[in-house]
């Protein structure tokens, strides 16, 4: 038996069941946008992830749980079968919440009894290692679609999360990086996602980039200054989604009389201009660096930056800490992980000599490399030992329901 991953298995299953604790059963139902999958969806897809891809491989005459779960907790392996349309997935009250939560229980003792089973084969530890992660990333989606469904509500519900102001924020640094050959991509033998590798050189012209995420009040200017209403600062793409979407600010932000108030799951609340900006697209990610002269880095100068400077310390924010909204920047902090997930200008695309897994799992990350851009760093909402300097996330350039926010950078000789 693998003592490691049979713990990890049952810490983090018991993590998302903790989470789920903060919603009623009314919550788990609601879906309020294509991309916003209803809770109790998350808490049985990830379920069905462990049954369909592991129970049913190495249980002899497996039974599946029930009929009906392949077509409604797919996510969207074609290998698979058919499922339900993903803009559907809140159409559906059955199951009940409950039910969802004695389904997760009845496949958690089947994936325990492999787990202590004798001496399981290198495939099944892969596959275990890769559901648990699977549920990492859920465990996240799940936090930031409940904020999503939440924030629709006149009632505003949160989180019992006491906000403390925040101290006066730091000025930001310029960290140079000079010009060179450098490796990125994963480097050694711990799990990650097939869309980190391969490990390859690329030239980096000499460059500098923000010790720290743009913060709120530094956003606020953007905005007092007219950003959202001069099309000079946009991308094509991105004033078109301005115009038809009448966007005049970051999601959660409204105006009431001369002053700004955030949707927070620690409530709704003034603006704090000292906290980390986020919930942001691309877009407006680009438009803001544009307005203040600077420019994204790119997803390589990014992990170059972060290997070269980053520094675990106790201002990392993630879902560990439970907060679920970034904080404020400590003096002398250059952080690259955790807070919100950075916007590079980079769009999401093979590395050299990238090769999807292989079987089932293949559909995971290779077949979404088109129209989507690269973010770094983990979020307020990412798992802590989920995260790392060469992990790729990726979403459409509008979407901002997710933790996301900005860090600046230009050439060097600027």
């Amino acid at each position: 038996m693998n003592s490691n991953i049979h713990n990890r298995f049952n810490s983090v299953r018991n993590l998302t069941s903790s989470l789920a604790e903060k919603m009623q059963p009314e919550d788990s139902v609601v879906q309020t946008d294509m991309d916003v999958s209803p809770p109790k969806w998350h808490l049985a897809h990830t379920t069905w992830f462990f049954e369909n891809f592991i129970l049913k491989k190495y249980v002899r005459n497996y039974k599946p749980y029930h009929a009906s779960f392949d077509y409604l907790f797919n996510s969207y392996y074609q290998s698979q079968g058919t499922r339900e349309q993903r803009n559907r997935r809140g159409y559906h009250p059955r199951p009940l919440l409950h039910e969802v939560m004695e389904y997760r229980l009845a496949i958690e003792k089947e994936m325990n009894d492999l787990l202590t089973a004798n001496n399981p084969d290198e495939q099944f530890i892969t596959l275990t290692e890769l559901g648990i992660q699977h549920e990492q990333q859920h465990q996240e989606l799940l936090i930031t679609d409940l904020k999503n469904i939440w924030s629709r509500s006149p009632l505003f519900p949160s989180f019992n999360i006491t906000y403390e102001t925040l101290n006066k924020a730091t000025e930001a640094r310029w960290l140079p990086v000079d010009e060179g050959l450098f490796e990125t991509g994963y480097s050694g033998n711990a799990f990650h996602y097939d869309n980190e590798a391969l490990r390859h050189k690329i030239f980096l012209d000499g460059f500098e980039i923000s010790s720290q995420p743009v913060t709120t009040g530094e956003y606020l200017e953007f905005i007092k200054d007219g950003g959202y209403q001069q099309w000079k600062y946009w991308l094509h793409e991105g004033w078109d989604w301005v115009v038809t979407n009448n966007i005049k600010a970051p999601l959660y932000w409204d105006k009431i009389d001369d002053s700004w108030y955030i949707y927070t799951l620690s409530g709704f609340r003034k603006i704090d201009e000292n906290e980390i900006l986020t919930h942001i697209s691309f877009y407006e990610a680009e438009a803001f660096a544009r307005w203040r002269g600077f420019r994204l880095p790119t997803e390589h100068e990014w992990e170059v930056a972060a290997t070269l400077y980053g520094k675990n310390d106790t201002s990392f924010n993630f879902l560990d800490q439970g907060k679920f909204h970034p904080t404020g920047v400590d003096v002398g902090n250059t952080a690259f992980l955790g807070q919100v997930w950075e916007w590079t200008n980079s769009s999401y695309l093979p590395y050299p000599g990238f090769k999807p897994w292989g079987g089932d799992v293949g559909e995971y990350n290779g077949k979404f490399m088109v129209n989507q851009m690269v973010l770094r760093g983990g979020s307020c909402a990412t798992p802590q030992d989920h995260i790392r300097v060469s992990y790729r996330n990726f979403f459409h350039p509008h979407l901002r329901w997710q933790f996301t926010g900005v860090r600046l950078a230009k050439n060097l000789d600027e």
